[in-house]
């Protein structure tokens, strides 16, 4: 039986990463030109036991992508799936270990290729360590994509019931969290926790002022704190990063970031 580690680690990067593929193939203009008029089926899986998988499938409909947690069970045939033997060899082989290779079921090999080409997109992406200089676009792109690994990973970690995050969750009334970069609303993703549940959302949080945000001037100064470069006090003092809220609950959401960046390490 997999651990609590391996279950947690593999949670983030099936509900958390993976689905960023679909966020990569939008905004990279050469990989959306080759998704052009194709309709595709891909999934990515991990076996728990004989009988059970997890697993995410995307479904591409005329370039448009849909991402959906679990196993496709829909009329058409999946035209690539990459199979994980087991929980932990998909979480080593997501961490860079190239020895924990997945079985690949092709039917559509062209199809194939354009899905491994927004893959490594994403893994050269996110193995970025130095916020980029002089590339704003690409430093859009990063700050949108840890946003939404950020905000959907702690979700997740939450309704798998890791023990911080849930009691967390458990013992909050109905509060939203914000990330966002100033003059780039389209960086910004939120968690909303209530009561031991939480939802994960792209974009802003309209229902009402979120109960916490933390917001930065720019793309880089984001990136600095995703990535571990920047002095958050120094950077505080700048303005270079605001929160709107209590900095209790900064010191909060800043941990469970965290904890969701160990286990994607």
């Amino acid at each position: 039986m997999a651990s609590d580690e391996t279950r947690y680690t593999n949670k983030v990067f099936m509900a958390g990463a993976l689905p960023l593929m679909k966020t990569i193939a939008t905004d990279v203009p050469n990989l959306k030109k080759k998704f052009e008029g194709v309709n595709a089926v891909y999934q990515v899986s991990a076996k728990v036991n004989a009988q059970e998988k997890e697993a995410v499938h995307f479904i591409v409909e005329n370039g448009e992508w849909s991402v959906k947690l679990g196993e496709y069970f829909g009329q058409q045939k999946i035209d690539a799936e990459l199979e994980f033997a087991s929980m932990e060899k998909m979480n080593a082989f997501m961490k860079g270990d190239m020895t924990k290779l997945p079985k690949m079921h092709i039917k559509s090999f062209s199809k194939f290729v354009k899905f491994m080409m927004v893959l490594l997109k994403m893994s050269s992406l996110l193995s970025i360590a130095e916020p980029p200089e002089n590339d704003e676009e690409t430093s859009v792109l990063l700050c949108k994509l840890y946003f939404y690994l950020l905000s959907s990973g702690i979700s997740q970690l939450n309704k798998l019931g890791h023990p911080a995050i849930h009691e967390w969750t458990l013992k909050s009334p109905d509060r939203c969290y914000q990330w966002e970069v100033v003059g780039h609303p389209e960086c910004t993703a939120y968690i909303r926790i209530k009561a031991g549940k939480s939802r994960a959302g792209r974009g802003e949080y309209k229902r009402a002022k979120p109960f916490f945000c933390m917001k930065f001037d720019s793309p880089t100064s984001a990136l600095k704190i995703l990535l571990g470069t920047g002095d958050m006090f120094q950077m505080t003092a700048d303005k270079q990063l605001m929160m709107e809220g209590g900095p209790e609950f900064g010191v909060q959401i800043g941990d469970y970031m965290m904890v969701v960046g160990d286990l994607a390490k």
